[in-house]
């Protein structure tokens, strides 16, 4: 992957990388970070996904047809790009690109594959993994969208017990129990850097590992994987 170039003299700001689970909050942190002064710009991603309600094409995501994604991974004009859920999503390369010419936080909100690639191909991104204070109030958030059928449920919950046990790939994991406090704790991590991954996240983790299981064995039993 070409990187940008950018003048010795600026203080480079590093790409900070919000993953979680589906039905976690990570985007709507990453919209509260981007407050209008040019310290957090939010990348806005590519999808093939349909517009859910109240979103908007270039502002939410960059809408756009299987052929016309495929078109760009086969150009690599993606930095990141991933399957989920049946629909495809990346990150398009000219967000870095731009953004290291400005020298703001790009903002990602990406899905936990997705930061795994970023990893590799901008080591000096800053990942931070969101979770929910429990399972209860992410099966609550998955089904307050009011767009998801109870077989779409259980397939995402199976699917964050997969990527919650990835937690230690990352710089910095937090707990979004509190929408203005999380807003905070990034902001504070990205200006910083001072990230932490501590040992009580990871107990924190099996606990909520344990609860899912205990969601999905009592509400979701009978319902396709």
């Amino acid at each position: 992957m070409q990187r940008p170039h950018v003048s010795e003299n600026r203080k480079i700001a590093r790409p900070l990388v919000l993953a979680a689970p589906s039905g976690t909050g990570k985007t709507t942190i990453a919209h509260r970070l981007v407050d209008g002064t040019g310290e957090f710009v939010f990348s806005v991603s590519a999808t093939t996904r349909p517009p859910r309600k109240g979103e908007r094409n270039g502002m939410d995501y960059e809408f756009m047809s299987r052929p016309e994604f495929l078109g760009m991974v086969e150009r690599n004009e993606f930095a990141e790009w991933a399957e989920v859920h049946g629909n495809l999503y990346g990150t398009p390369q000219r967000n870095f690109d731009e953004e290291a010419e400005r020298g703001g936080h790009l903002v990602l909100d990406v899905d936990v594959q997705g930061a795994r690639q970023i990893r590799t191909k901008v080591p000096e991104a800053l990942l931070v993994f969101v979770i929910p204070p429990s399972a209860e109030v992410l099966v609550s958030r998955l089904t307050r969208r009011g767009t998801e059928e109870s077989q779409e449920v259980a397939r995402r919950l199976r699917t964050a017990c997969k990527e919650l046990t990835l937690v230690g790939e990352f710089d910095h994991v937090m707990v979004n129990d509190d929408l203005e406090r999380a807003v905070e704790e990034v902001r504070t991590v990205a200006r910083t850097g001072e990230a932490r991954n501590e040992d009580y996240i990871g107990r924190r983790i099996e606990a909520l590992l344990t609860e899912i299981d205990g969601v999905l064995e009592e509400r979701y039993q009978n319902v396709g994987a």
